[in-house]
């Protein structure tokens, strides 16, 4: 899923609660660091991830969602 998305960034979730409760805004997250928190806990990844062939989409803005609706 990182590869489809380009960057493991892609697939973290910022609004996730537990990101503000560890202050995670004011430190500086490697890919390593981000990996291991969604790997960790399932609050991080952003969701929904819907992968349709070789084509990955990642959260639920309209956009997203038009995208989705004629991949279809």
């Amino acid at each position: 899923m990182i590869k489809m998305a380009g960057s493991v960034e892609a697939l973290f979730s910022t609004k996730a609660i537990k990101y503000r409760e560890l202050g995670l805004k004011d430190k500086k997250l490697t890919d390593k660091d981000i990996k291991n928190y969604i790997l960790g806990e399932y609050t991080f990844l952003k969701r929904p991830v819907i992968i349709i062939g070789s084509k990955i989409f990642i959260g639920n803005s309209p956009a997203t969602v038009s995208s989705v609706k004629a991949a279809l």
